[in-house]
């Protein structure tokens, strides 16, 4: 054996050894040539796309070298170990801490969404129609946003309501006084009403009238009340004029067919205070001769003494027509109707006056 074969056979080990450094020496120059050679990177973050220009060949080194943190709940689309080449696009998602309210429940997440109706579908919270949504759902998520889902519910609820009959006295001349006699039978009238209710979260927070129909009209009460009068009284008020008192009043004589002494005064209004009825009552307002009230000419007497439907002159007041009753109003009693309460109270109890009761006819000088 040569020298040389005898030194190759000795020394292969060392010449496989030099082998394998020249290559990975070769390797390394060759990384280490493109690690530092710059590359155009294409970063999108938080969805604002921005091309930089870097030697770094790996993904954390990049994001130190941009000054972009990383949190434990971001988005990246290459990890950060990866190495970076030359044309890469790397998207990065940062994380929002944000709190839902909804259905009385409250959560805190950290999310990339980037609109709050992104966070919501990510929360599996669905809305209906009517729902509200605080700030609204196209609005862009911030940190430490917080999130309010109103749960809105709409009802239609329908009601009924009775309607009271009207009762209309009217007078019969054939029928005795103080007597009466219903000549139709009333009956009540019916209202559906549709109201639309607004609830927030369980709670009422709003309601309106959406239809009003009559479905069954009233039908009128009708009343006769007897005017007739017995014929002694008649007799008494129809005697001759010799027993009739002359009166004057501004200048013309008047023949009383009777004249009370010492009447006792006192005054009403149409209101609850005096008549038990409210202004929405179907009778308010109404007397019972089945006139309405009028100041100046109204008067509540007893039919005994005054008939309805006469007139009379009160000396210091006027001339008055009987139209009304009162449970109160007994022998020379006699209530002035006037519109005002406050005067009607401050007119209070008046004694001493003396009546003309003159007939059914208005006389011309008044």
């Amino acid at each position: 054996m040569t020298f040389a074969k005898r030194w190759k056979h000795e020394n292969l080990r060392l010449v496989l050894l030099s082998a394998v450094i020249s290559i990975a020496m070769t390797v390394m120059l060759l990384v280490l040539l493109y690690g530092t050679a710059d590359k155009s990177i294409s970063l999108v973050v938080d969805g604002e796309e921005n091309v930089v220009t870097t030697k770094q060949w790996v993904m954390q080194r990049l994001l130190d070298e941009q000054s972009i943190a990383i949190g434990e709940h971001d988005e990246l689309s290459t990890p950060l170990n990866a190495s970076v080449k030359d044309g890469d696009r790397i998207v990065i998602n940062h994380a929002k801490e944000v709190t839902v309210e909804a259905d009385g429940v409250q959560k805190s997440i950290h999310t990339t969404a980037r609109t709050v109706q992104a966070a919501l579908a990510q929360l599996n919270i669905e809305l209906d129609g009517l729902d509200k949504v605080q700030p609204a759902l196209s609005e862009p998520l911030t940190n430490a946003m917080t999130v309010s889902v109103t749960r809105v519910d709409k009802e239609i609820r329908r009601t009924e309501h009775e309607m009271p009959y009207k009762v209309v006295k009217k007078e019969d001349p054939l029928l005795e006084k103080g007597k009466e006699k219903i000549m139709q039978t009333g009956k009540e009238g019916l209202i559906v009403k549709e109201f639309e209710k607004i609830y927030e979260d369980g709670a009422l927070v709003s309601q309106r009238l959406m239809t009003k129909t009559v479905e069954q009209q009233t039908v009128e009460q009708i009343v006769a009340i007897g005017t007739k009068l017995p014929e002694r009284e008649v007799a008494v008020l129809s005697a001759p004029s010799k027993s009739e008192d002359a009166v004057t009043v501004s200048g013309e004589t008047l023949n009383a067919k009777k004249v009370l002494n010492n009447v006792t005064l006192t005054a009403y209004t149409a209101g609850i205070e005096s008549t038990g009825k409210t202004e929405d009552h179907p009778q308010y307002g109404i007397t019972a001769s089945g006139t309405t009230v009028q100041e100046g000419r109204t008067i509540a007497v007893d039919p005994d003494v005054i008939p309805l439907g006469w007139w009379v002159y009160i000396e210091g007041i006027g001339y008055r027509r009987a139209e009304d009753t009162g449970s109160a109003i007994n022998g020379n009693k006699i209530d002035v109707f006037y519109e005002s309460k406050s005067y009607a109270l401050k007119f209070g109890r008046k004694k001493g006056f003396t009546v003309y009761v003159l007939g059914p006819n208005k006389p011309k000088s008044s």
